[in-house]
């Protein structure tokens, strides 16, 4: 490809409104140009990026056994309705009715598409025999994010790779899983990118029943707790903190209670600071209700230590429930007798009370009294209150022990590129889909789904790999592999040279660019840096005199000259290391 041929609008200034490396990256190396809020166009550098990526992931996923198809954006909103997200998801779900004749037809913009492909296998799948099975498209994606930021790290309209697979049973859907989460860890070792496979918080289906896949970098949105040592990961919702259930004692010569006042003080930052102690010194108490409006409903109080965060899955599968949501002010007020704030476990009677392993053993704590505008100082575990056995019921955070043995954990920040996640009956128990059994019996399809976020991986690559200069692409899905630079345009061998050695390399099998704009060399020389392809190729007129061109790495401090007929080899034994 001439560079005169296609569009690569560089920028020599940042962006005013680009955050992140990324962001400004692509903006500046003309890979992308923004149409509105949370909307980009793909110009020909970064357009050729997202298709490679999305060229391994296609064949990472044929190679491990997935059908592609494809489905159109829209869909019925019925689907959604049957499913329960038309209001799970809420303004995230772009709707809308359009006339066709005499009717309206209301619609959803696909978000991602486990509604449709459940609907299309209930149609096509009647028996045990037909599975398992796992198909997958590359469509694009449409969300209301109220938010838009990061350049296409969190946009309205996205590409995405989703898979789903059918069986008959776990075992089905395991295997199904386990080949999924190896061809991610293909996908993104081929793709050149940096990543943590992170357990994540699976829901009420329960067991490690979710992955997401993690770029570590410096501007991710969430946050990872992460051994090196054992190779430990898991996102904040799901992350263990590796603490043990603590032996309960106490302590000689404990302090007696004392409930003092405290007037509209009803945070921990304001408790410390009135009371003139540190938040490790004071345990929060937190009511929840768990498996609301059905017969198990129950409020469950959670004690944890002031400075420490309650994590709600840990505490929905502590009590075995399916959902869990933090008491409303009406249910404190009547299970404590105080208002949000000043609940404590003292006394505290018709809940099931839990307590977190690190909070048993703050003694004396001070605690919410269950009286409006009092707390209580010298709380002894044991003595004034007490629990059969501990939980795991908070955020880990760094320095918290490795689960698994290896060492202090640190926090890090990820970009989420990936995610698996065992979907069990859910929507085809919701819109129907069904299989008839070996036995003869009708039974809902086990289902899981598989996520990547194509944009993602370029972007994520290029927040990974970037230098002052710009962007530093992986090979596996930089635009093109080697940049050819003639110095010299108006010289006819210069310019025969450079174009002999592009058609060679094409020919070679590798992707090439060929600057042959007529500008001066310090601007190519500026460009191909920021645009960052992994080889570069130099012709200028003293060096043809000398029987050499320059052959360097992106990555290379200098370049080595080399001899014409020598040149295409030894960009590619470059690309090969």
């Amino acid at each position: 490809m001439r560079w005169s041929q296609t569009l690569i609008p560089t920028l020599k200034e940042v962006p005013a409104d680009a955050e992140v490396p990324s962001h400004r990256l692509m903006l500046r190396a003309g890979l992308v140009r923004q149409v509105m809020a949370g909307a980009y166009t793909y110009l020909p550098l970064g357009w050729r990026a997202v298709q490679k990526a999305a060229a391994i992931v296609r064949e990472e996923m044929e190679a491990a056994g997935a059908a592609e198809l494809h489905f159109p954006a829209m869909s019925p909103i019925e689907l959604w309705e049957r499913s329960g997200r038309r209001e799970a998801f809420g303004n995230v779900l772009l709707n809308f009715a359009f006339p066709r004749g005499d009717r309206k037809v209301h619609v959803a913009l696909g978000p991602t598409h486990e509604e449709p492909i459940t609907d299309l296998i209930k149609q096509s799948i009647s028996s045990y025999k037909q599975l398992p099975l796992t198909l997958f498209q590359i469509q694009t994606k449409f969300r209301n994010e109220e938010r838009p930021r990061f350049g296409v790290l969190r946009t309205s309209e996205f590409l995405m790779k989703d898979a789903y697979s059918f069986g008959t049973d776990v075992e089905q859907l395991n295997a199904s899983y386990d080949a999924m989460y190896a061809a991610y860890c293909r996908i993104f070792e081929r793709c050149g990118i940096p990543y943590l496979a992170v357990e994540a918080e699976s829901g009420p289906i329960g067991g490690d029943a979710s992955h997401e896949f993690m770029i570590p970098a410096e501007n991710g949105e969430d946050a990872v707790v992460h051994c090196e040592a054992s190779g430990y990961a898991a996102n904040l919702e799901r992350a263990e903190t590796g603490r043990k259930p603590p032996k309960i004692e106490v302590p000689a010569n404990a302090p007696v209670t004392v409930t003092v006042d405290t007037p509209g003080v009803s945070t921990i930052e304001a408790v410390c600071e009135l009371l003139d102690v540190a938040p490790e010194q004071t345990l929060k108490t937190l009511l929840y209700i768990a498996d609301a409006g059905t017969e198990s409903e129950k409020i469950v109080a959670v004690v944890v230590r002031g400075d420490h965060e309650a994590n709600e899955g840990k505490i929905r599968r502590a009590v075995g429930a399916k959902t869990i949501a933090l008491a409303d002010e009406a249910t404190v007020q009547r299970v404590t007798g105080a208002p949000v704030g000043f609940a404590g476990p003292v006394g505290l009677t018709g809940v099931t009370l839990l307590a977190d392993h690190d909070a048993v053993v703050v003694q004396p704590a001070v605690v919410g009294a269950n009286a409006a505008d009092k707390h209580t100082k010298g709380v002894i575990c044991g003595r004034d209150w007490a629990v059969e056995t501990t939980h795991d019921l908070r955020d880990a955070r760094a320095g918290d022990p490795d689960p698994k043995g290896g060492g202090e954990m640190k926090l890090v920040r990820g970009i989420e590129v990936g995610h698996v996640f065992k979907l069990g009956t859910k929507y085809s128990d919701a819109l129907g889909a069904e299989f008839l059994g070996e036995d003869q019996k009708r039974r809902s399809i086990v289902m899981g789904c598989y996520g990547i976020g194509i944009n993602r991986i370029v972007a994520g690559a290029i927040e990974t790999s970037h230098d002052d200069r710009g962007i530093v692409w992986p090979k596996g899905i930089a635009p093109y592999q080697c940049h050819v630079i003639p110095l010299d345009v108006k010289d006819d061998e210069v310019m025969t040279l450079a174009a002999k050695l592009h058609d060679d390399l094409e020919a070679a099998g590798v992707d090439c660019l060929l600057d042959d704009r007529k500008e001066r060399p310090g601007v190519k020389f500026a460009d191909a840096d920021l645009i960052g392809l992994p080889t570069r190729i130099t012709i200028g007129k003293r060096g043809m005199k000398d029987g050499v061109v320059e052959v360097k790495r992106r990555t290379d401090a200098d370049a080595e000259n080399v001899a014409p007929d020598a040149a295409v080899a030894r960009v590619q034994d470059l690309l090969k290391d």
